[in-house]
């Protein structure tokens, strides 16, 4: 199967250079990031050893071509060797006893001749799990000491380095018990164990002093927001026998500020520059970095240089934002976050890799934007995920907010592969030394990104308190970001409680679920993972990874798709019954997929609406999950494919930052400010029968303060199986703001609180749709136009609704001359319901790199309204 979501490469340069100039001064120093023009292959079909594969004289004609960052298995899979291994149940098939011997990755690379006194670092950002690392035939360091999926390694080649030169590096998986990148039950277990060279490699040089861990610590006077300090912080170490005297270097938009540093024989300091020493690091009316709900991410960068002797020994550009993080506890014992002294509700859901880890730059981009149009803000990354930095650097930019942490796959021995306690496995003393100095590597390696409020040490379990104080033995160091326990509602002996909960769902609940004080997952406090389980993709999606003749009925290949945990989420029968009780039992596929993505676009609206209208009660909440590692029919609010389901517009809906809000609990409509300044608005409610004939209708101005829920109308009691509720928000000058629409029944969910578990609460009586069966065609009018914009193509899709119905449920849709869905493509809204006599119109961005297409089809349906198909092209419409 071609990977349709991951078209694009690998970012493959084959040597980056980065030379680092000062004015008046040469440099010695530079960066070379080794890309592309890896090979690889198994130890198995190796006669050599690394000695010789390290040199000129090896033979690797027969070796696959590969790129770093990558694993093993996706190299085999670049390399054609498992075209179609996530469709159907081929997965199954895969030999995993290939993976239990050792696999070669091999380079070949040029350098620049050293000069004198000039030194060369080798780093290693990520290798799992074991290696031993030659270079130009000799061996430069052991599986004994190069081990640890998340610890960083830098090796000194000084004296190994040439113009050419041979890597060779003999990789090991993790063994059972070895604390490596884990899926956990969210995704099947990758068959190579995460096997390869998963982060970047890159060539350093300086002089006889290297700086390593720089970075920029700010804080604001949260009172004012109008000044801020800066400490500049790097590590320098005296590479030469002898001492060095030198000065560092600081400039930040034209602002310089000189430290002189000594620096004895071989050592090693971390050198603070405060406001104190630097008076430009004192900044007034600062360009302050926001999560975008409330302002601009504005970034800095800092240009840092160590001289001595009138040279630059060694350089490093800094890109920071200027920013205050903070936490503080409700009075129920709640953790919260402020952002420069700001309240913030963080909207968020958890990400995970592809599961081959192949995720590019572009790829990456794609989802961080699908984050951001969704009108999340934040996203929590559970196992440090990335293959680079890049993954951090467009969280900055696109100003979301990142919770990372290691994962709950060490915390339960089938998944770890040892035995676990109430701590987890992480026991013995060798142990709780590798992940408290991977923590450190990892923290150091993200710290400068703004983005970043807090570092989870654990998930289902804390840390026991000798691996506890570890943690905090090194954060007290390098870090001053909030430090949370556990993702769980727990208390540490050393640390205190976690602030959190994890008390589900993971599978289906009804809407009113989220708005009850029963339900253990619902809208208080800071609910790290949590979701309405199965959340399937379009159809088209849906053909890609299920056999055509296995589409319907659902069998085994679709519950193969769901969770891989053993005893829950592993099937779709709480999805089907909830589909066939509320709306009917489905005839047929159309028909059950259509009913699936309005379970889906309402359950998921309500769990994040039910948290905003209860702020401040309600401090965070982490939709379990963002995306897919595979193929996948849960939880995900775009798939695999890189297509958004139906949950991707209702999220986007409910999280715009003023929106009204439909309260299931209270019956009533409240309007919620999440923007950083007072805000006015006029309000519209208007509450339609299934006929099409306006039962009600409301309208209201009024004044919201930031981070406030205020009532607005009350729903008045339904006199009918079923209606339709449309909210309409309006600017003070009639800009629109935000609409919502609901569907709603006069017969309530009933909620078996008796039988809550910590994966869902079953619906004792569900709310009754099935009269939505009845609702009278609609023949809407549908007129297209295709621009295009300097940096993408826009489609204006106008819609004007019949005068005596509801159109509902209108899908849009955009496929190529083949067939094929556009993706990425960015739609103002969809899904979408129109009041009897309403026009809309819907724009759709679409990047040029996707819409180099001589024509487009767009598509056009509903719950009841038949499909059209419109050809699109910048020459007319057809």
């Amino acid at each position: 199967m071609k990977h349709h979501w991951m078209k694009s490469a690998f970012l493959c340069v084959s040597l980056v250079l980065v030379l680092s100039c000062c004015q008046n001064h040469d440099s010695v120093s530079s960066e070379f990031l080794l890309s592309d023009g890896w090979k690889v292959q198994s130890s198995a079909k190796v006669l050599q050893s690394g000695e010789m594969l390290s040199t000129s004289q090896a033979d690797v004609k027969k070796w696959y071509e590969a790129v770093v960052p990558s694993t093993v298995m996706g190299t085999l899979v670049r390399n054609g060797i498992y075209a179609d291994v996530l469709e159907g149940m081929n997965y199954e098939k895969i030999d995993r006893s290939q993976f239990d011997t050792a696999w070669w990755y091999r380079t070949e690379f040029e350098l620049p001749r050293l000069r004198k006194g000039q030194h060369a670092t080798l780093e290693f950002d990520g290798i799992s799990y074991r290696a031993n690392i030659w270079m130009n035939g000799r061996l430069l360091a052991t599986c004994d000491s190069v081990y640890g999926t998340f610890r960083r390694h830098r090796l000194n080649i000084t004296e190994v380095a040439a113009e050419k030169n041979v890597l060779a590096i003999e990789v090991f998986r993790a063994q059972p018990g070895e604390p490596n990148i884990g899926f956990v039950d969210w995704n099947p277990r990758p068959a190579d164990e995460s096997m390869g060279i998963f982060r970047e490699v890159r060539v350093l040089t300086s002089g006889g002093v290297a700086m390593n861990h720089q970075t920029v610590r700010t804080k604001v006077n949260t009172e004012t927001l109008d000044e801020a300090w800066l400490t500049v912080e790097t590590e320098l170490s005296n590479l030469s026998e002898t001492e060095v005297k030198g000065e560092l270097k600081g400039t930040i938009e034209g602002q310089s500020f000189h430290i002189p540093v000594t620096l004895a024989a071989k050592e090693k300091r971390v050198v603070r520059v405060t406001s104190d020493e630097a008076g430009m690091l004192h900044l007034k009316n600062p360009r302050l970095w926001w999560c975008h709900n409330l302002g601009t991410p504005e970034m800095y960068r800092l240009n840092l240089e160590f001289v001595t002797g009138g040279c630059i020994s060694d350089s490093k550009t800094i890109d920071f934002g200027v920013r205050e993080i903070s936490d503080y506890f409700t009075k129920e014992g709640h953790r919260g976050f402020l952002l420069n002294g700001k309240n913030v509700l963080v909207r968020s859901a958890g990400w995970t890799d592809d599961i081959f880890l192949r995720d590019t730059p572009e790829t990456n981009e794609t989802q961080v934007k699908y984050v951001r149009d969704m009108n999340l803000n934040s996203i929590r990354f559970e196992n440090i995920w990335g293959t680079s930095q890049n993954l951090y650097d467009l969280c900055d930019h696109y100003g979301l907010l990142v919770l990372v942490g290691w994962s709950c796959h060490w915390e339960w021995e089938n998944y770890l592969g040892s035995p676990c306690d109430e701590f987890g496995g992480i026991r013995t003393e060798a142990d709780m030394d590798l992940i408290a100095r991977s923590l450190n590597d990892q923290v150091l390696w993200l710290r400068n990104h703004p983005s970043i409020i807090g570092w989870f040490v654990g998930s289902d379990m804390m840390p026991r308190p000798e691996l506890e104080k570890r943690y905090m033995a090194y954060l007290s160091q390098i870090d001053d970001r909030p430090y949370l326990s556990a993702a769980k509602e727990m208390t540490s002996e050393l640390t205190g409680p976690s602030g959190m909960k994890m008390a589900g769902p993971y599978e289906y609940v009804a809407p009113d679920y989220w708005y009850d004080s029963k339900a253990p997952g619902g809208a208080f406090g800071f609910n790290t993972e949590t979701g309405i389980g199965a959340q399937l993709p379009v159809k088209e999606s849906i053909e890609k990874m299920i056999p055509a003749d296995k589409l319907w009925p659902i069998g085994e290949e679709w519950d193969y798709h769901c969770t891989t945990s053993a005893t829950d989420m592993n099937t779709l029968r709480v999805l089907k019954e909830a589909v066939a009780a509320r709306y009917g039992a489905p005839v047929d596929l159309d028909d059950f997929l259509r009913k699936a993505d309005l379970i889906n676009y309402e359950g998921t609206r309500a769990m994040f609406e039910a948290f905003r209208v209860n702020i401040p009660r309600a401090t965070g909440i982490v939709q379990w999950m963002l995306n897919s590692a595979w193929p996948s029919l849960y939880w995900q609010l775009y798939d695999f494919y890189g297509i958004p389901t139906a949950a991707y517009y209702s999220v986007k809906n409910s999280n715009k930052t003023q929106q009204l809000i439909y309260d299931y609990g209270k019956n009533a409509v409240f309007a919620v400010n999440e923007g950083a300044e007072m805000y006015t608005m006029k309000a519209e409610m208007y509450l339609y029968g299934l006929d099409g004939q306006e039962q009600n209708q409301q309208s209201a101005e009024l004044k919201v303060a930031p981070y406030t829920v205020q009532k607005v109308f009350d729903v008045p009691a339904l006199h009918c199986s079923n209606a339709f509720l449309f909210l309409r928000l309006n600017s003070a000058d009639d800009e629109i703001l935000a609409d919502n629409y609901y569907c709603l029944s006069s017969q309530a969910d009933v909620c078996d609180w008796d039988n809550t578990s910590w994966v869902h609460t079953p619906v004792k009586k569900y709310a009754d749709f099935t009269s939505l069966a009845s609702l009278p065609q609609v023949a809407c009018d549908v007129q297209a136009i295709m621009k295009q914009e300097p940096q993408e193509l826009v489609v204006k899709v106008a819609l004007e609704n019949e005068l005596s119905a509801i159109a509902f449920f209108v899908r849009l849709s955009l496929k190529d001359e083949k067939g094929e869905l556009l993706v990425p493509v960015f739609w103002e809204d969809n899904y979408l319901a129109l009041m009897p006599g309403e026009k809309r119109v819907v724009k759709c961005r679409i990047p040029l790199a996707v819409a180099s297409v001589d024509k487009m089809t767009l598509t056009v349906s509903g719950w009841n309204v038949a499909e059209k198909n419109i050809v699109l092209s910048l020459s007319g419409t057809k």
